[in-house]
């Protein structure tokens, strides 16, 4: 009798507690859903989608407004958006399958197995190793205009050759591109799979993501893309997307929220999916260990944070919030953005896709889903004051803009005829290009297609205006040389040396 009872005890005990633990998922979804709704005009973002997951199920699934302005398809959960630098999770959890196979230790050297791989400095390319691709204090500094103009990743990496380092190796940290693909190809030539294919048949398709793809060519018009959009003053206008697929493991999937509450659902699981895993327990735990110290001023939002440590790991930034450590990346390209979050002693994650340029809502929303899954917290009022910090920044770069116009000596005219400054000007480590004259205007023209139209600012200044006009403006000083020809040109302090004077 007395079994009986303590049975039904524990039985309305358990159906109680469950009831409750319901009650308590609906609060934070409807708390979620309504805050959502509230601060999503601000931001003028067109369409968002969201996925939240907690101790192993998506708990919150969502998407709001319009995969392009202006026009009727809502933007949803299936909807197709770039990934961006949220990729170099994925193919450092790529590069650690490999590290689990035996065929590569994260302390070997690069240039042993990718001989192709060099840089300027003979001592940096041989002593960095398969670990230094992945945090950012390789040496190398940002040159993110060799994918943007279109160079094939071989290519990348022949120009990499006569990059100087921009620091010892290991001594600094600047974020970057380029050592993700070359982590790529090092994938490639270890498995005989480019990193398109390896990442998805090691993780797509094990995860059953099939609706995500290692590249933008993989996509075709009739499915559900969102377009990009960036702020043009005030209003918000449309763009093409217009990258090729070489920045492939440092940015290049494309998927939406359906397929990437897996990813967070696999991560958080120790890496496990149908029963086993995709990393050791040790190589798991790799990908997710601070390895390097990183400046806090990658992020704005950590000036209000404040977190007591900033470090980076494998592919994820990390740092401390309420006692807890936090997991997460964001990812921007071409007018779209990313963020992923975890918090894995909570077994709760989130990731976020947005067609706005840097509309950092999604810092906002992800502290949000962080405060009320994590610590029961909906006092927070994260996007408006993510908005006033960033508005601030706004109005000192609108200020400084003001100053530096202020600046222009008025009356003044290019010391030498136009057609002087015409021909071409090369950059051995980034590009070349050729300015043009016609109709009394000069015009650069890069590669990827990319245009500069000129106006005169003052002497042989001139301020450019890009044909993407969501490139901005450009500072462009021509330098002459002691016979007072042009011998060489600065864009934003970059320099190109004249070619066949």
């Amino acid at each position: 009798m007395r079994f009986t009872i303590l049975v039904a005890a524990c039985l309305l005990f358990f159906q109680i507690t469950k009831a409750q633990k319901i009650k308590n998922d609906a609060k934070e979804t409807v708390a979620f859903d309504n805050y959502i709704k509230q601060v999503l005009p601000r931001w003028q973002t067109p369409g968002i989608s969201i996925a939240v997951v907690k101790d192993g199920k998506i708990v919150f699934k969502k998407a709001y407004g319009l995969r392009e302005l202006g026009k009727p398809q809502p933007y949803t959960t299936a909807t197709l958006s770039a990934c961006a630098s949220t990729t170099k999770a994925m193919t450092a959890t790529c590069m650690g399958m490999l590290v689990d196979e035996g065929k590569v230790k994260w302390s070997d050297k690069v240039a042993d197995i990718l001989p192709a791989f060099k840089l300027a400095s003979p001592c940096s390319s041989s002593e960095i190793t398969i670990l230094d691709l992945f945090t950012h204090n390789a040496g190398l500094g940002n040159a993110d205009l060799l994918w943007v103009s279109g160079y094939s990743r071989e290519e990348i990496l022949q120009r990499m050759q006569l990059m100087e380092p921009a620091y010892s190796l290991r001594s600094s940290f600047i974020y970057q591109n380029l050592m993700y693909i070359v982590a790529g190809e090092v994938i490639h030539t270890l498995s005989g799979k480019t990193w398109d294919e390896f990442v998805t048949e090691k993780i797509f398709k094990e995860l059953g993501m099939n609706n995500t793809y290692a590249d933008h060519s993989a996509l075709t018009a009739n499915m559900d893309i969102t377009t990009s959009h960036y702020k043009d003053k005030d209003s918000v206008k449309a763009i093409p997307y217009l990258y090729t697929d070489n920045i492939g493991a440092a940015g290049g999937v494309w998927s939406c929220a359906d397929d990437m509450a897996k990813w967070l659902l696999c991560m958080l699981d120790s890496s496990k999916v149908n029963g086993k895993r995709l990393l050791q327990p040790a190589t798991y735990a790799a990908i997710f260990k601070p390895q390097v110290i990183a400046p806090e001023t990658m992020y704005s939002t950590m000036e209000v944070i404040k977190p007591h440590w900033f470090t980076y790991g494998l592919g994820w930034f990390q740092h401390d919030y309420k006692g807890k450590m936090i997991q997460f990346h964001t990812g921007s390209l071409a007018g779209l953005t990313a963020i992923a979050g975890l918090v894995p002693t909570d077994h709760l994650g989130i990731y976020i896709f947005g067609n706005l340029d840097h509309a950092e809502l999604r810092h906002a929303l992800m502290y949000k889903a962080f405060d009320l899954w994590a610590f029961n917290d909906n006092g927070n009022d994260w996007s408006s004051t993510f908005y006033a910090l960033y508005k601030s920044m706004g109005d000192t770069a609108k200020k400084n803009e003001i100053n530096a116009l202020a600046k222009r000596i008025l009356n003044t005219h290019p010391s030498l005829p136009l057609t002087a400054y015409t021909g071409k000007f090369s950059n051995k480590k980034l590009a070349s290009l050729e300015i043009t004259l016609k109709d009394s205007t000069l015009t650069i023209q890069m590669p990827g297609n990319i245009r500069i139209e000129l106006q005169h600012w003052h002497y042989d200044v001139f301020r450019g205006k890009y044909s993407r006009w969501w490139f901005g403006n450009a500072w462009v000083q021509f330098l002459p040389d002691k016979e007072g020809k042009i011998d060489a040109l600065l864009i934003d302090n970059t320099e190109y040396s004249k070619i066949n004077r």
